[in-house]
């Protein structure tokens, strides 16, 4: 059913915002993609960064000389530290909304070292991820790093069973992807991709390259790459409808995914 503007604005004035018919008027015209053409690239913080050296200074390489060709949105992750924070604090009785602060100051801290080591090359880092500097850098130096930690602090939704803030630095990033229209969110960890078990304790674990959010949630998997609010976010995305997790720490991973290639492990939406 097609629906004139004067149509939805007669309903938005009218009804509940929860009223079916209102929503099916302002679904019924398509999103505008902000950023098609832009991948969303994630860091993992305690998989990568917290490598130092080791971990980063490759991948530092191999993405200055990807954005020659690629649009990047650079998120990063927390990592260890926070983990540290999140032990501290919840020891504290201190509620997920304050935890969730403190794990963002970390990412903001991986943030801004990345972007510390990318400054030569004119690669900034934005506050928030705010749309006002965004499109000039990317439209100038094809790049800019974010901190992955969606900015809820103290509005973060409580997890069921625990005071771990649930929307962590995977949610951030894919929630920007998302929301720009990003044409790719791929997610730079330390493993080869899923596994049927931790492949750093269990050695029958097998690797899974190609899996629906349906599927690892039959496994069980859904706690075992990704933070698992993600899998429902991707259920339920209008544009990103797969991801891609590889392992960065492999020479050439970030090039061959960004060419569009099957590196690592590929989560569908359906």
């Amino acid at each position: 059913m097609h629906h004139t503007t004067a149509q939805l604005e007669q309903l938005l004035m009218q009804r509940s915002l929860t009223d079916a018919q209102l929503l099916e008027a302002a679904e019924a015209s398509a999103d505008f993609r902000i950023l098609p053409d832009a991948t969303v690239l994630k860091i993992g913080g305690q998989s990568v960064i917290d490598r130092g050296r080791a971990g980063l200074f490759p991948l530092v390489d191999e993405i200055v000389s990807a954005r020659k060709d690629h649009k990047l949105l650079i998120g990063t992750g927390a990592g260890t530290r926070a983990r540290h924070l999140y032990s501290i604090a919840a020891g504290l009785n201190l509620p997920a909304g304050v935890l969730a602060q403190l794990g963002a100051s970390v990412a903001d801290q991986n943030a801004a070292m990345l972007g510390q080591l990318l400054a030569k090359h004119g690669i900034p880092v934005v506050g928030g991820a705010g749309l006002s500097t965004v499109p000039l850098s990317i439209a100038e130096v094809n790049a800019v790093i974010f901190s992955g930690m969606p900015p809820y602090k103290l509005w973060m939704r409580p997890a069921a069973e625990s005071v771990i803030p649930p929307y962590r630095t995977d949610a951030g990033c894919f929630l920007l992807a998302e929301q720009f229209g990003c044409k790719a969110m791929i997610y730079v960890k330390d493993e080869n991709g899923l596994y049927t078990g931790n492949p750093k304790t269990d050695p029958h674990a097998t690797f899974i390259p190609k899996i629906s959010v349906d599927e690892m949630k039959a496994q069980g998997l859904q706690d075992s790459i990704l933070e698992f609010p993600v899998l429902d976010l991707l259920k339920s995305a209008r544009h990103i409808r797969q991801v891609q997790v590889i392992n960065g720490l492999v020479p050439g991973n970030l090039t061959r995914a960004l060419a569009g290639e099957h590196v690592g492990t590929i989560i569908t939406a359906s």
